[in-house]
């Protein structure tokens, strides 16, 4: 269990090298608010642009899975079931526009439920130097969270979770779409967008996916 530890910190410590160039500074959980579009939303490329319009390639991502959420409950890839998409939202507590844009996450989360979407978060950077969860990380992320309004579920780092996805990750904000099986739905969205911006990300993506199946009572 140390050396499966080990082997989460060293690929988490690896890509915060990277993050914290990218996003560098401490934020405190009451950053202000969301900036706005011009300080955070880049022009949609191209492609982006097509992801809205075409049918979204589906990749595998996250396959079996056991963790736990900042709250301490067992989370496994079953989360994602029933949903049409997940919003997975990679975020360090260090990171300014990641604090930033967590407000309007939250109004997502709730204001898209009724269609089938919901937002997750990873916070990557909750593993101590002995690579165990720290819960004094932990409890900043449940402190950000309340603040903000990011009341969805934060998945916390597992070697599963850094196989899958967060050890490629080099700059937080990351944001990725998956369905109800885990599979990644379009691109990877790297940094911050306001809520319009992910608005129209969402809406395209959902329009061009099928029903998800209703999980078994």
């Amino acid at each position: 269990m140390k050396r499966q530890g080990k082997t989460i910190l060293i690929s988490l410590l690896v890509a915060a090298a990277l993050m914290i160039a990218a996003c560098a500074g401490p934020a405190s959980p009451d950053a202000g608010a969301p900036q706005t579009q011009a300080q955070t939303t880049p022009e949609p490329s191209a492609n982006e642009k097509e992801t809205q319009t075409a049918a979204p390639e589906v990749t595998p991502l996250f396959g079996a899975f056991k963790a736990e959420d900042s709250n301490g409950n067992e989370v496994t890839q079953e989360i994602f079931a029933g949903h049409k998409l997940t919003m997975v939202n990679i975020w360090a507590t260090f990171c300014g526009p990641c604090l930033r844009e967590m407000p309007e996450l939250g109004e997502l989360d709730e204001e898209y439920r009724d269609q089938g979407f919901q937002v997750v978060g990873m916070p990557t950077d909750v593993i101590d130097q002995d690579g165990a969860i720290d819960p004094e990380q932990v409890a900043l992320v449940n402190e950000i969270a309340e603040k903000t309004g990011a009341d969805y579920p934060h998945i916390l780092p597992t070697q599963e979770l850094v196989d899958a996805k967060l050890g490629s990750v080099t700059a937080v904000p990351e944001t990725v779409f998956v369905d109800e099986n885990g599979n990644q739905v379009g691109e990877s969205y790297r940094g911050a967008r306001d809520k319009a911006a992910w608005k129209e990300i969402i809406d395209g993506l959902l329009a061009s996916m099928p029903e998800p199946d209703k999980p078994a009572e």
